[in-house]
């Protein structure tokens, strides 16, 4: 066979793998890296999240262009959606605490749903609104009781004095859900800034990582959820 005709069949074969691929990590999985505490002690800064999209949102690879599918997340189910407040912005992962209809409160340090206090033992910390004159421009400042509007969801961080969540900007319409985290795939215990899109100190991160593997959490190596 002539060589530039292989040349053709290779690429052509190249072509379709890398073609599947993007299809497939853009309608099933994906990978996340936490870069803040909002969400400890039940992730921490450094874990590799492995994300299923499922069910739950299908994507056009490198673009912002998504259609939400037909699964719906559930109270106190962890949650990967694109900012409210800014769509473009890095995607926040967080814990559904009120379902669509739900009557949130937040009283006597805790969460209470429809008139009942909800049980969480994953938090840190104290439940408290968000300070006055914290919320994103353009929106007005949460008041409690909080009724969640249809085909929206209230999620809080479990580290609930160190989270940037629906207290300071609302709830989450479902068409901005992208996913759900499966597994952790990688720990890691280096400074938040190798996680906040500086490529050079991630890389750093990684090759301590290989030269001190006692900065690899292992235990919670395949941790799922």
């Amino acid at each position: 066979m002539p060589l530039s005709i292989r040349v053709k069949k290779e690429a052509v074969a190249w072509f379709w793998i890398v073609l599947a691929f993007l299809l497939i990590n853009g309608a099933v999985g994906q990978a996340r890296v936490i870069p803040s505490g909002s969400m400890e002690n039940t992730l921490l800064i450094g874990d590799h999240l492995l994300m299923s999209r499922v069910g739950y949102d299908a994507g056009v690879p490198f673009t912002n262009w998504h259609v939400p599918l037909w699964r719906s997340p559930r109270g106190q189910q962890i949650i990967i959606f694109k900012p409210p407040y800014d769509p473009t912005a890095t995607d926040l992962i967080k814990r559904v605490i009120g379902m669509p209809g739900d009557l949130v409160e937040i009283r006597q340090g805790a969460v209470w749903i429809n008139g009942q206090e909800l049980q969480e033992n994953y938090t840190l910390g104290l439940t408290r609104p968000a300070p006055s004159g914290q919320a994103p421009l353009g929106y007005s400042e949460m008041k409690f009781p909080y009724r969640v509007p249809e085909n929206c969801y209230f999620t809080m961080g479990d580290n609930r004095g160190n989270s940037y969540d629906s207290r300071f900007w609302g709830c989450v319409p479902r068409g901005y859900i992208v996913g759900t985290p499966l597994a952790i795939y990688m720990s890691l215990d280096a400074p938040a800034d190798a996680w906040n899109g500086d490529v050079v100190n991630r890389f750093e991160a990684y090759g301590q990582a290989l030269i001190h593997p006692d900065r690899v959490r292992w235990k919670r190596l395949f941790e799922t959820f």
